[in-house]
């Protein structure tokens, strides 16, 4: 099979590339095409997968394409992590945001929506380039934000574009390690926006075990998101709230711990430019190189929210066990070799998750197998997360029709519609902001109309 990376000179391709080299079973994937708007940055990555693939007998081949249409031809898979506007665009981002004392965060709130505003007609064309050359292909979505990107992307590709993400794995992991379970045995009831979910329930051997992690403050201690959220509220929602959510339970405290020193974006900014460069100098040290600045990148992983929680560092086991790379590879294994899985998805509503828009994408457990993605019912949620869900859905789905339109006009008001933003004259401001700060964005949204 043919695997196609939108963004193969990302940061994280070696983890997608680990995953195949690890995979034995058949079909697998026997050629991955790397497109980037970066020659330089795909050169780099080149050279960290031929040495990661060092001792593996039948290594999956990697070519370097040309173009965008050259990647995409006949692929079976195709795995898009692009950045429009690079990791620069992503501090713009954030720093535009903590500048007017809003929340600068890439994913949540107007950093989230001004990153989908310049992506999503990049996106599109992506698209509309694979429904064309391989027309057959599944397209696994990572680019940022998650869910409206594959939401955009479906009025072209439908079912065959399906969002991944790895916070919803990874809580329901933790959940179940600090119980002693087996994580693959266990049954969540998860159900949100991407970067806006909850556990509500954890079925084990038909019994739901939630409750009694709940109810224990030294099972509570080993979840990341107990930690960080604190046993008192994780009790009062009677759920684990996905990380993101810290966002919005502690807003002013997150704005003020950003505020006072580098955002995430200006952390990874420096980080990235001082790997890239290095690899430059010294090739035949890549991989190794790459592994140090993964160890910094995990480590420092929402550093921000630990401290204001005293959360601690994060578990050096839990960060081992992977992410979404694994998703990746399970949700390909399952639909090209029929073997069935239950996996967190960002997939079409339909009646999934009651009480939002059939066409919405949520993030829900989804049954997997070579007939593709199947949403499972959730229980209906409780006002205190479903009026949340309802008003963040909105402002997606008047992003995206800004995107695809060019409408300013749309653009400030997802702005101001989004809880994280307190007026629309600061909505007016933001977009001002961005519109300067940001030339891709610009030219998406061209002036007020």
């Amino acid at each position: 099979m043919k695997l196609a990376v939108v963004g193969g000179g990302g940061f994280r391709v070696p983890l997608v590339y680990g995953a195949l080299l690890r995979d034995t079973g058949t079909p697998r994937v026997e050629e991955v095409a790397l497109y980037d708007v970066s020659p330089a940055r795909l050169e780099v990555i080149g050279h960290v997968l031929g040495q990661l693939a060092a001792g593996y007998p039948r290594p999956p081949r990697v070519r370097v394409a040309a173009d965008l249409d050259e990647a995409l031809r006949d692929a079976d898979f195709v795995f898009s992590a692009m950045r429009v506007g690079g990791t620069a665009g992503r501090v713009a981002d954030e720093r535009v945001a903590l500048d007017l004392g809003l929340l600068g965060q890439e994913t949540t709130g107007p950093g989230g929506i001004c990153f989908a505003l310049r992506t999503i007609p990049a996106a599109m064309r992506v698209a509309e380039r694979v429904a064309a050359l391989a027309p057959r292909a599944w397209v696994i979505n990572f680019t940022n934000p998650a869910g409206m990107i594959t939401e955009a992307m479906r009025e072209v590709l439908g079912d065959r574009v399906v969002g991944i993400c790895d916070s919803p794995i990874g809580l329901v992991r933790r959940a179940a390690t600090a119980l002693g379970l087996d994580p693959a045995r266990v049954s969540p009831g998860y159900a949100g926006l991407n970067h806006l979910g909850w556990l509500t329930e954890l079925g084990h051997q038909g019994e739901d075990v939630l409750p009694r992690l709940l109810a224990d403050d030294d099972a509570l201690r080993r979840v990341e998101e107990a930690r960080l959220f604190g046993p008192e509220w994780v009790r009062t929602l009677g759920a684990l709230p996905n990380e993101y959510l810290f966002y919005y339970y502690f807003t002013r405290e997150s704005i003020a711990a950003i505020t006072g020193g580098r955002t995430r974006g200006e952390i990874l900014l420096d980080q990235q430019e001082r790997f890239y460069a290095a690899v430059r100098e010294r090739p035949g040290d890549a991989l190794a190189e790459w592994q140090r600045t993964r160890r910094e990148r995990d480590a420092t992983y929402m550093a921000e929210t630990r401290g204001i929680a005293d959360a601690g560092e994060r578990d050096a086991a839990d960060l081992e066990a992977g992410g979404y790379e694994g998703i990746a590879l399970a949700l390909m294994a399952a639909i090209a070799r029929g073997e069935p899985a239950t996996m967190i998805l960002n997939v079409r509503n339909g009646t999934a998750l009651p009480g939002l828009p059939a066409e919405a994408v949520v993030e829900v457990p989804c049954a997997v197998d070579g007939s593709g993605v199947h949403p499972l019912a959730t229980r209906p949620l409780p006002g205190r997360f479903l009026g949340l869900l309802q008003q963040v859905k909105a402002v997606e789905q008047t992003t995206i029709e800004a995107a695809l339109t060019g409408s300013h006009r749309l653009a400030v008001q997802a702005l101001a519609l989004h809880p994280l933003v307190d007026s629309v004259g600061t909505a007016r401001a933001l977009l001002d902001a961005y519109r300067a700060r940001i030339p891709e964005l610009a030219a998406v949204l061209p002036g007020p109309r």
